[in-house]
């Protein structure tokens, strides 16, 4: 009778739990895998995600460092103009800085020298692709990366303070890298109308 206690207990495992053993080892093996698959696939997105953040935020700070004015900065009323209706053309002209749509006026371009962009509502629908300069000619945006700006007149504040939408412009600046994007967004209002550097 002792014989066949220790025989029982010398006997080993069974094959069943052979089996249970080899299927619950394959499973966290596979778990841990998987999870070194995601870490190692995506440890580059960081550096990719901050050159993002750097582009964007390179952009929006640009954007809104131009002057806000009724009148375009290169209109000869520009320094003095109450309103937009003080600006060569009136309200609504050519030189009116608040006419929608916002954009460029004729023949500004960002970077230009001659003509360069002179108001925040002038990058309304920019576009910079990679290997793109920057103002001072340097490479402002690496291959792979693209940034656009959307600028959009929207009230700003609260309903006691609010700062009309004429008065204020949305910026949103968009990078996009790979398949995947980041966005900035910020507010600027004419706090300094006649101001033209």
């Amino acid at each position: 009778m002792c014989t066949e206690r220790r025989r029982r207990r010398m006997a080993g495992i069974s094959m069943i739990e052979l089996i249970f053993f080899i299927v619950i080892v394959s499973v966290a093996v596979a778990g841990v895998l998987s999870v070194l698959n995601v870490t190692v696939k995506s440890s580059a997105d960081p550096q990719q995600r901050k050159q993002a953040l750097a582009i964007a935020e390179a952009l929006l700070e640009e954007v809104e460092m131009m002057p806000f004015t009724f009148c375009d900065p290169d209109d000869p009323n520009a320094a003095a103009a109450a309103s937009s209706n003080d600006c060569t053309g009136g309200a609504g002209g050519a030189n009116d800085q608040g006419a929608l749509p916002l954009g460029p006026q004729a023949g500004e371009m960002r970077g230009n020298l001659a003509t360069p962009y002179d108001n925040v509502a002038d990058y309304n629908g920019f576009t910079i692709a990679g290997g793109g300069m920057d103002i001072g000619g340097g490479v402002a945006v690496p291959a792979g990366y693209s940034a656009r700006v959307a600028v959009v007149q929207e009230a700003y504040g609260p309903a006691a303070a609010q700062v009309p939408a004429a008065a204020a412009l949305r910026i949103k600046v968009t990078v996009t890298y790979g398949s995947d994007s980041i966005a900035l967004e910020g507010y600027r209002t004419r706090y300094a109308p006649n101001f033209t550097p």
